[in-house]
């Protein structure tokens, strides 16, 4: 039984590290896959939190690393549901950085992650839709909507050059 839809604000999430030593590179900088991961388990989250079931990660659409992230400095992780199809769900993560002494904040980090939804045997199931309110959710859900069509157009384009 499908659930009733639900708004972007019923499933966000925000988590939050501190950059330590075994996370980063000899610059002293944050791993771009420790980001990933932060990303991932943040989005997944999300997904599920919508859903009430097992998520999976189908696709990161998009990912891109704008400043570097200085070892010591805190980090939050904000994802929040942009867009629902009929079993797969996008998630946006925006990640900023803050430097503890100064109080200096900056995005660091943006991604758009798929998520397919999974029943008892692993298949993929139908999710409940998006009730998207304010206006900042309904531009999300607009240019997912976009992405989801031109991820399509890509695909096409590419088997038809086979």
């Amino acid at each position: 039984m499908i659930k009733s839809p639900k708004t972007p604000s019923e499933s966000s999430v925000e988590m939050r590290e501190m950059v330590m030593p075994n996370h980063t590179n000899p610059q002293n900088t944050v791993f771009g896959g420790t980001v990933m991961s932060w990303i991932d388990i943040a989005a997944a989250m999300v997904a599920a939190r919508h859903c009430g079931k097992p998520v999976v990660t189908a696709h990161i659409d998009d990912i891109d690393f704008i400043a570097p992230i200085k070892v010591g400095y805190h980090v939050l992780i904000q994802a929040s549901l942009n867009y629902v199809g009929k079993t797969s769900m996008i998630v946006g993560v925006k990640v900023t950085s803050e430097n503890p002494y100064t109080g200096e904040v900056r995005t660091t980090t943006k991604a758009y992650l798929t998520f397919v939804a999974l029943d008892d045997l692993g298949k993929p199931i139908e999710v409940p839709g998006l009730k998207a309110e304010t206006e900042d959710e309904i531009r999300r859900f607009e240019n997912a909507k976009k992405r989801v069509q031109m991820k399509k157009d890509v695909r096409s384009a590419l088997q038809n050059k086979k």
